[in-house]
C-alpha cells in the first residue's frame, strides 16, 4: 500500500505514538506524519505509507486551522496547561465581555514576529528546543515570521473569577496557537496559556477526511484506502495525465512535454502518483518520481 491519509489524533498522544499505532494495524514500517501536533492537542494528522512517506517532504500544507480556548491569569512554561505557572495576575472582568473580547480577537489577523514556545520541535544549533528545555536549559528562540489568517471569537465564560475565550483561527505554517495565546495575555496585561487545542484542518484535509484510531485498528489497509486522500489534491498541483508510453518514459526519467505552463506537475496514470515533475524550459524532468506510484488520485487540479 501507497497512500496518503489522515488520523483525528486523539490527546494525550505523541504524533510519534500515532505513527506507531498506524504501523501496527497496517503490519508496514513505512509510516511517517506530516506535520507533529503538540500531545495536549488533538485533530488533523496527515500520514504517508508505502511510497507516499517520500511525498510528507514536500507537502506546503502551509495554513493550519484550529480550534482552541485560552485562559487568562497564568502564563506557563509550556504555554499551555501542561505547564508550571510562571507568571499570575488576575484577569479582569472586563475580558469575560463578549463585545471587548471580539474587538480584540478581530483585530488579531496580520503578519507577524513570533518566538516559539520553549517547549517546542524548533532545532537550534543541532538540537530539539523541548530537549533543552526538559533539562532545565534556559532557551531563547529567534523570533521568525507568521501570519495570523483568520481570528473569530466563538464564546466567553468566567467561572470562579477565571476568563476563558474559545476562538477559531486560520494561520500560517510554523505559527504556534501556544505562542499567540501567550502574546495576547502579555498584551492585555494578564498573562494567557493554552487550555484546549484542536487542529480543525491542515491545508485542504479536514476532520471529516481523518479515521479515527479505533477506525483504524478496526479497519486496517481497507480502512486506510478507503479514506486515502488524493495526492496530487494535497499537494496542490495540477494533474497532468500519461499515456502509457509516457508512464514507461517517466520510470527511466526521460523528460516528458510540458502540456501547460505550471512551474510543477502531477504525473498520473491509471488513478496513481507517478511524480512531482518540474518545468524546465519546454519540457518537464523529475523532481520526483514514483515509479510504484502513490494511489488515491481521483481528480486534482485540472
Amino acid at each position: 500500500m501507497d497512500c496518503l491519509f489522515a488520523v483525528d489524533k486523539p490527546r494525550g498522544m505523541t504524533s510519534h505514538d500515532v505513527v506507531d499505532a498506524c504501523r501496527r494495524a497496517l503490519h508496514e514500517r513505512r509510516v511517517g506524519h506530516g506535520g507533529t501536533l503538540d500531545p495536549d492537542a488533538s485533530g488533523v494528522l496527515v500520514l504517508g505509507v508505502g511510497q507516499a512517506t517520500r511525498l510528507l517532504g514536500i507537502l506546503t500544507l502551509a495554513t493550519k486551522a484550529y480550534k482552541s480556548t485560552f485562559r487568562f491569569g497564568c502564563e506557563t512554561t509550556t504555554d499551555d496547561a501542561e505547564g508550571a505557572p510562571v507568571r499570575v495576575a488576575k484577569a479582569p472582568a472586563r475580558l469575560a465581555d463578549p463585545v471587548v473580547a471580539a474587538a480584540v480577537v478581530a483585530s488579531m489577523p496580520g503578519d507577524a514576529m513570533q518566538v516559539p514556545p520553549a517547549f517546542s520541535a524548533v532545532s537550534k544549533d543541532g538540537r530539539r528546543s523541548y530537549a533543552a528545555a526538559r533539562a532545565g536549559e534556559a532557551v531563547e528562540l529567534d523570533p521568525r515570521p507568521v501570519s495570523i489568517l483568520r481570528a473569530e471569537l466563538l464564546g466567553t465564560s468566567l467561572y470562579d473569577g477565571v476568563v476563558s475565550w474559545d476562538v477559531s483561527l486560520e494561520v500560517s505554517k510554523g505559527c504556534y496557537i501556544r505562542s499567540i495565546a501567550r502574546d495576547l495575555g502579555r498584551d492585555v496585561g494578564c498573562w494567557a496559556h493554552v487550555c484546549s487545542l484542536r487542529r480543525t484542518a491542515s491545508g485542504p484535509v479536514g476532520l471529516a477526511d481523518c479515521l479515527t484510531l479505533e477506525e483504524l485498528a478496526a479497519g486496517g489497509v481497507d480502512a486506510v484506502r478507503a479514506r486515502a486522500l488524493d495526492p496530487a489534491a494535497v499537494l496542490g498541483l495540477p494533474v497532468r495525465e500519461l499515456s502509457d508510453r509516457e508512464l514507461a518514459d517517466a520510470a527511466c526519467g526521460r523528460r516528458l512535454a510540458a502540456a501547460t505552463d505550471a512551474e510543477e506537475v502531477a504525473l498520473v496514470h491509471g488513478g496513481r502518483l507517478h511524480g512531482v515533475w518540474e518545468r524546465r524550459g519546454r519540457s518537464l524532468a523529475s523532481k520526483m518520481n514514483l515509479v510504484k506510484g502513490v494511489e488515491g488520485v481521483r481528480g486534482g487540479l485540472r
